[in-house]
């Protein structure tokens, strides 16, 4: 008779080994919420999760014997650090590498995109992040896979299909198309966007989105760098067509985030009922006081920006959109000089496509010109995390929450920047409490079933 364990491994045979537990002392813990490191810390890790945390006046290698009688791994961190994962707000999966040119990526047949999804996955989650937010074109099912372990990589949440009107951001078509379209951004099969117009198409795709899994809605509400035809100070969208999209989320308790950059787009999408903001380069003091005024969320892209004009990706994007590219890349510290000022709260993003994807982790870099390592490192933990509604779990080293850390050689608060030199100062990323990347010889990977040895 088969055991119920043995049912299950044979039901799903990809599943990851039990988890291990881990008492980590001596360990300097990162205290994102108030910007202090606290030295000699105890932690220990069960199922999943952080079991419970001590703080000690002094270092002490040894724990008590009675502590380690369910323990598996004893490491002392001998000072090394301890922080939460990272959590990059804005991303796109289905934006796989691999293409010399964008338009080759969009067009890319969907079953040859889906096969890149876990490679770029992995690569996330090597370089620090547990979380990511797709704001456009990953799936319900590569969710559900990573959940279950069939693929590694960070804890997801979707956007399923950005919407946009007819000629808007999400409307690949160039200005001599005159097809007609019902989805799918003008026929690029690799291009996840559902053209709407008017309330009743619009209330029909933000509830098809809902209904596919998706974890929050991403609208285009003004123009952008990678579409054909619309200028970046367009505004898209009605108000009555912003204002329906939004009570469809309000309605399955989610919420609406607009791609926009001027005054003016973010001005009606926050009016009508949006509580995120994706890019805002162009943002004006007025309009970030309107954002601290509706609690509403900024994303800032600024390394999308740099990566587009960087000789090593030349050739990638069309001229039209380096020209855009140009425009909105000089605005962008500025902006989110101006956001920060006003007490916007601020999250980490990335919005790479392509082979530019490697420039992830350069966010960081970038915004240590005008913020401080504190506010950088709580927008890729604590701020995304409440944004989410998941800062009871997710964003800190606290007891109860998700053992999603991150062990470095060096203290991200003194410098920010040796986040983006994961070669350097990376040595270990945990996940769901377990070891899925480790240049630690003392820490070894464990999210894969260990081979007998035969011989």
């Amino acid at each position: 008779m088969v055991s119920t364990a043995s049912y299950h491994e044979t039901l799903k045979p990809w599943k990851p080994p039990a988890r291990k537990t881990f008492l980590f002392t001596n360990v300097n813990l990162v205290d994102v919420e108030n910007g202090v490191v606290h030295e000699n810390a105890t932690i220990k890790l069960s199922s999943g999760r952080i079991e419970n945390i001590k703080l000690h006046s002094h270092a002490n290698g040894n724990a008590d014997p009675q502590s380690l009688s369910d323990v598996d791994i004893h490491l002392d961190f001998e000072g090394k650090y301890l922080c939460p994962g990272l959590f990059d707000c804005h991303v796109h999966i289905i934006a796989v590498p691999g293409e010399k040119e964008w338009q080759d990526t969009k067009s890319l047949n969907p079953t040859s995109s889906a096969y890149r999804h876990a490679y770029v996955c992995q690569q996330m989650l090597d370089r620090g992040f547990t979380t990511v937010r797709d704001c456009g074109g990953a799936s319900l099912a590569l969710k559900q896979s990573i959940e279950d372990g069939l693929i590694q990589g960070p804890r997801l949440f979707i956007a399923g299909s950005f919407l946009s009107q007819t000629g808007g951001h999400g409307d690949t078509r160039g200005c001599h198309d005159h097809s007609n379209i019902e989805c799918c951004g003008g026929g690029s099969s690799n291009f996840p966007s559902f053209i709407c117009d008017g309330v009743p198409e619009c209330l029909r795709a933000a509830r098809e989105n809902i209904r596919t899994g998706s974890d929050f809605i991403k609208i285009m509400g003004g123009g952008g760098v990678c579409s054909p035809t619309d200028r970046i100070d367009n505004v898209q969208f009605t108000s009555e067509e912003i204002c329906a999209i939004t009570t469809v989320a309000k309605n399955s308790q989610t919420y609406v985030t607009s791609h926009a950059y001027t005054p003016r787009s973010i001005k009606q999408a926050l009016e009508n009922g949006v509580l995120g903001i994706e890019h805002g380069n162009l943002i004006d003091r007025e309009t970030a006081e309107l954002m601290v005024q509706k609690g509403a969320y900024l994303t800032p892209t600024l390394v999308t920006y740099t990566a587009m004009g960087d000789e090593s990706f030349a050739g990638y994007m069309p001229a039209e959109s380096m020209e855009k590219n140009a425009e909105v890349y000089v605005a962008g510290l500025q902006g989110l000089k101006i956001a920060a000022d006003a007490g916007v709260n601020i999250c980490y993003g990335s919005d790479l496509l392509g082979h530019l994807g490697v420039a992830q982790l350069n966010e960081f870099t970038i915004r240590s010109q005008v913020l401080p390592a504190l506010a950088i490192l709580q927008s890729a933990t604590i701020t995304p995390a409440k944004m989410m509604g998941q800062d009871k779990f997710l964003g800190q080293v606290k007891r109860g929450f998700a053992a999603d850390l991150l062990v470095l050689n060096a203290n991200p608060l003194e410098d920010i920047t040796v986040l983006a030199r994961p070669e350097e100062h990376l040595l270990t990323v945990i996940k769901d409490g377990r070891i899925c990347m480790s240049r630690w010889r003392s820490l070894d990977q464990d999210v894969q079933r260990q081979r007998q040895y035969i011989e």
